[in-house]
This record gives C-alpha cells, structure tokens and sequence, in this order.
C-alpha cells in the first residue's frame, strides 16, 4: 500500500505540543504569504498575523466587505454546464509549477567519471520517427540479447552527456528491492514537466502509463511477466508496467525532471490513444472485470474505464446530512429522483434539529426515512448515526447543497467500490459558478481540494484520471456498510472538518484504496448547511494523528509540487 502512519493522538511520535502546533502553522501561512498576494497584502498579512485576535477580527469585518464587492462588482456567475465550457490550451511558455525552470545537468552536480555500474544496464534508444508497430519487437530482442540487470528505454534524440547523466542519477537512487526505478520528465512542453507521484497507484495506472520514461526496468522481472507485448505499438511499455503490478513489482520513483523521456509520438492521440486502450482493456481482462474503455477527448494517453456493476444490484443507501435549509434538501431530493438510472437506492434524511415549520411538515410526509439526529452540530456524529440506521450493502455520504449531474452516478462509484482493493471512492464538484471545486483531496502539506479551475490550472494525464488519491471529500462519498463498521465509521473528535479526510486515510491503513473519479459529477453549493464552521481543535487533532507538516507525504500527489494557497510551486531539491 502506500506506507500511511497513523500516530495515536495519546500516545503521539513523535509528540506534538501545542507550542510545536503553533509553529507549524505559522510557518505553513507565513509561506503562504510570501508568495501569495501584493505588497501591501503581504504586510497586512505580517501585521495581523496568524490565530491572533487581530486576524480573528479582521475575518469578521472583512468577510462582509469583500462579499458585497463581489456582488457589485459581478464577481458571482450563474451555473453553466460542463460540456459548455471552452477549456484553454496550455501554454507551452507559461510554467506549470509557476516557479519551474529547467535546470541544467551542472545544477545536478553529476561526476562524469567512469562507472562500472553502467555494464550493468541496457540502454535502448528507440527512433520516435519509427513504425510504432515495430517497437515491442524491437525491445524483445533487445532482452533476448543481454545479460545485464537493467533495461532503460530512451528516445533516441538524448545527447551523450544527457544519457550519462540520466544513468547514473537513476543508478544513484537504486535499492535491493526495487524493480522498477523512475524519475519525471521533461515532457513535450519545455516549461511543463510531468511529475509522478511517490507511489504508483494500481487503478492511476489503469487510466495512463503513470511511470512513463526515463526509467530503470529490472529484467529478470521483465521476463518473468513476458517481455514485451506483441501488437501494443506506443503502449508498450506501459503494457509491460501494468502486468509488473499485477505480479507485486516494487516500484521506486525518483523526484528529479531527467532527460530521455518520451519523444513527441508518445503524445500525439493518433499513435497513442488506441494502443492505450488496448493494452487497458487487455488488463481488465486479465483481472477478471468487465467494462469498457474510452479515449479521454481532452489529453493523449489518458483512458476512462468504466466497470459493470454487480449484479444483482446490491441496495445502497444515501444519507443526507441537514438542518433545516429546505430548499437545499428538496433540490437535492429531486435531482436524485429525475436523474438516478440505478434501481436499488433508498434515502435516509438525518435530521439536525431542524425547527421551521415547512421542514417539519416535510418531514412529516416525505417517502423517505428521517432519523433525528438532536444536539450541537457533529458532522462524523450525525453521518455515524445515519449509517447505523442503514441495512444497505453500500452506503453513500450526500451533502445536502448538492446536485446530481451524472444519470448513472451510482452505477459507477459501485463499480469501483466493489473491487476487493477499494475502500472510498468519491467524485467531481462543480461550484455555483460552474468551476471544478473538488477533484480530490491532496496533502501537500496540508489537505486541500485539487481544482483545475483554480489551483491545478492544467488538464493533463494526472488531472482527468480516474485515480488512487489521499481522500476524497464527505459531501459525496461511497463506501461499504460493513466496511465503513469495520473503520468504526468517522472519528467524531473530529466534529466538523477532516472526518472526511481522516477516514479516508485509515481506509488507507487498513489496506484499501480510495479512489477519484472525474467520470461521476455533481454541483455543490460550498459551505451552504455548515457555513463557516471551522474549528481548530479538529485540525490540530487531524495534524497530530497524522504528522501533518511533518513526515507525512501524499503517496498519490507529485511530491515536488507544492500547494500554496492557490498557486503550486516546484520543490527544488
């Protein structure tokens, strides 16, 4: 799995004091501030500081202000569908991460000096010009030929030193278990390298070749699955990757944009498109799962797979979460009713106290099953009792300001739900103002939405992926009943944030995936029920439990990225 740490909050390592507490924050916004905002926002920033009473106060006084801004201004902007709007092209001049320059092999500090560990490893350089047709071929008999211990795939346009240079920080970085070594790379776009993440998730991989080039491949593991796959051009090395996971290869990623990467065929939709649906297909097949395949529309070398459902239909539940706010609740009722092609679903309203009598009435009449859930707001407690109320095989987690978009929203989840590896898995949010808002949940260092509208604004392979992710949020999440009794359901220390993250992680702990996917969308009315309820306690309790700022790392994010606010940054190393 991904080599999650759950540090138990009493008996905490390492511990966390509340002064080690406030130094971690301070110093996550004082990075904010210094590189987010003007000048003159920077010092208010400075002189207002962080969890003072100055802060707190200017929170109150400002939040009205700049609300009644936006609305003089326009800032606020009606709903338009999706598959409305015009997406930009990347601009191959502009960085992504913003403060990304390529570095020249010198800034790597390389001795250029023999090794004898380059005996060790088979470099093939394939022409991109070539018939992709004739590439696996090429690479079997290249295997059939050596006695070396590693392969590495490169394009053919590297330069000597580029190889040199690209061998040896591979090598540098090589453990006894590990079978596959790989680094970023430099990508088609100049400014734009594409980063990997720590781990290489078994369903991301599913959806691109994740591992990509340059990349050290230990050959006896690469005979033992096969060699290379007749028939499957372009995709042939990432054919060769999925059978490794399948077989339990250790894989090791390497956290420097190296060149000898993949040459300009392999992000052309005409040469990789099909081959990457094949060998996707050919994977599913192997494991036993039937489903179908699509090209993305957007990005090259990305496919959505999409699996049957069980069947018979297992019965899941959606419990909904309120407070009065009618209008939300009936909304969201209707959505569901009008829009859901899955026939097994029931209902369950978790009511928090609601007092206006057009909600009591309601209530009074609905179809559906409301269970009173009295007292002071606690979301983990509320959506615990709801799930005990529930006899359902599957159970989903529905916050009340949301809309059903997809007609077969649970046909999916419940796809991915059901495999024997998945715990959670979550969707798309589409704010009031059409954006993405919630592409799951990143830990770099501190849990936030991934949003390619706003702080990941680049649609590449990793943004519209169907992938394995830290969390996905509570306002629409599926998971097993007994599963989610096996978890002990969410930890209701946390009242009000991170129980959604929290129990996504301890998924994790116990062996499960959470899984994202792009493929299931629904608008969300942010903070509409819970408004700005956000308290402390819960989060320093979440950054104890998990060393957050510490040593806890996202497996699933590029882990040289840096969020930032809104802006993502390049960790230079």
């Amino acid at each position: 799995m991904s080599g999650i740490q759950q540090f138990n909050i009493e008996e905490s390592l390492p511990v966390l004091t509340d002064r080690d507490l406030r130094r971690r924050w301070a110093q996550f916004h004082g990075s904010i501030r210094m590189v987010s905002g003007n000048r003159l926002q920077r010092g208010i920033g400075r002189l207002l500081g962080d969890d003072t009473w100055r802060y707190r106060a200017a929170r109150v006084v400002g939040r009205p202000v700049l609300r009644v801004y936006r609305s003089v201004t326009g800032r606020q902007k009606r709903i338009v569908p999706t598959d409305a709007r015009v997406i930009a092209p990347v601009d191959p001049d502009v960085a992504f991460p913003i403060n990304y320059q390529p570095q020249p092999l010198a800034a790597l500090k390389i001795s250029f000096e023999s090794d004898h560990r380059f005996a060790s490893v088979l470099v093939v350089e394939l022409d991109d010009d070539a018939p992709s047709s004739s590439i696996p071929d090429e690479l079997n008999r290249a295997l059939a030929s050596t006695d070396a211990t590693w392969l590495l795939v490169l394009d053919s346009s590297i330069s000597p030193t580029e190889r040199v240079a690209t061998i040896r920080l591979l090598l540098d970085h090589v453990r006894d278990e590990d079978d596959v070594v790989f680094a970023d790379e430099t990508g088609p776009n100049r400014a734009t390298p594409i980063l990997k993440s720590p781990a290489v998730g078994v369903h991301t991989l599913l959806s691109y070749d994740v591992v990509g080039r340059p990349a050290l491949v230990r050959l006896r593991r690469l005979r033992a699955v096969g060699g290379f796959a007749t028939g499957t051009g372009r995709a042939a090395e990432h054919d060769a990757y999925l059978r490794l996971s399948e077989d339990g290869a250790t894989f090791h990623h390497v956290a420097l944009v190296l060149p000898g990467g993949r040459g300009p065929g392999a992000f052309d939709p005409t040469q990789i498109n099909e081959p990457t649906a094949r060998v996707v297909e050919a994977a599913l097949a192997r494991r036993g799962w039937r489903g179908r395949v699509d090209v993305d529309d957007e990005v090259p070398g990305v496919v959505h797979w999409r699996l049957d459902p069980p069947s018979p239909a297992p019965s899941i539940d959606i419990v909904i979460p309120t407070r009065d706010r009618l209008d939300l609740v009936q909304r969201c009722l209707e959505a569901i009713e009008t829009t859901t092609t899955y026939p097994n679903y029931d209902i369950i309203i978790l009511d928090n106290d609601s007092k206006e009598p057009e909600t009591l009435a309601f209530f009074a009449t609905t179809r559906y099953r409301v269970v009173a859930c009295p007292g002071p707001f606690n979301y983990a407690h509320i959506v615990n009792r709801g799930v005990n109320h529930s006899s359902a095989q599957y159970v989903v987690t529905l916050n009340n300001d949301t809309i059903v978009i997809t007609p077969d929203w649970l046909e999916r989840l419940l796809a991915l739900c059901a495999l024997p590896d998945v715990g959670i898995v979550g969707g798309c949010l589409i704010d009031q103002d059409g954006r993405r808002e919630h592409e799951s949940i990143v830990i770099s260092p501190y849990p936030q939405h991934l949003r390619t509208d706003s702080n990941y604004p680049h649609r590449d392979q990793f943004s519209r992926a169907t992938r394995d992710v830290a969390a996905v949020t509570g306002a629409v999440q599926m998971v097993a009943r007994e599963f989610w009794e096996e978890l002990g359901g969410m930890d209701e220390t946390l009242k009000v944030v991170m129980n959604d993250v929290d129990i996504c992680l301890r998924a994790q702990v116990r062996g499960r995936h959470v899984v994202y996917t792009p493929d299931v969308q629904l608008y969300h009315h942010v903070s509409s029920s819970r408004g700005s309820l956000d308290p402390l306690d819960d989060r320093n309790r979440f950054i104890r439990r998990w060393d957050i700022f510490g040593s806890f790392r996202d497996p699933y994010f590029p882990e040289s990225l840096l969020l930032l606010g809104e802006t993502m940054y390049y960790r230079y190393r």
